[in-house]
């Protein structure tokens, strides 16, 4: 009996090992706050430089010699692609008459007074599609002059498989806009709006 009271004792006394179990408790704790505040990182890095890299891209494009080519939608997609390799970069462009327009609905005569077109109500078609268009924008860079708004958005998986257990995004997203009129290198196109009633 004293035999085991000693034992008991003595092994109360030890601490060997002790760190071996804290840092075993302690690191899956310590490892997921990494992973965190390095996808963080990262997210936040993307939008940096996507923000940076669009705004550049946006006053090139606005050039006449941008009109007819996708360089800058290469040059932006290869910047990113430095910082994540494996991302998917999608730009889009819509085109408006003037700076007011940007992401303006088409007009619409609103018969029933409840202030969202409904369908059979009749409405100005400004982008020439044939149907209501919440943004009265046409795709794409448009002509001389013309109001431009140019959004790229980056699509990536995020770096570690920990996100959907750290209850992060399982796909990671950033976007940027910009804004600019094209220049003046000729007459700007009048644009025709038709009113439409179903």
């Amino acid at each position: 009996m004293n035999q085991r009271r000693s034992f008991l004792a003595g092994l109360r006394r030890d601490r060997r090992g002790v760190t071996t179990l804290e840092f075993a408790l302690v690191a899956p704790v310590l490892l997921g706050v990494m992973a965190v505040a390095i996808e963080m990182g990262l997210a936040y890095y993307v939008q940096v430089v996507l923000t940076g890299t669009i705004n550049a891209a946006g006053r090139a494009s606005s050039l006449q010699s941008a009109q007819s080519n996708n360089t800058i939608d290469a040059q932006v997609t290869t910047r990113i692609h430095h910082v994540v390799p494996w991302a998917t970069v999608t730009p889009t462009r819509r085109n408006y008459q003037d700076f007011s327009n940007v992401g303006q609905p088409e007009d619409f005569t609103d018969t029933n007074k409840n202030g969202v077109y409904d369908k059979g109500e009749c409405f100005n078609d400004a982008n020439g599609n044939g149907v209501w268009d919440a943004d009265m924008g046409k795709t794409g860079l448009g002509g001389a002059n013309d109001v431009v708004l140019y959004t790229v958005t980056v699509t990536y998986r995020p770096l570690f498989k920990l996100n959907s257990v750290l209850g992060l995004p399982t796909k990671m997203s950033a976007s940027a806009s910009t804004v600019m009129r094209n220049q003046p290198f000729a007459t700007q196109a009048t644009r025709t709006v038709t009113k439409i009633c179903t």
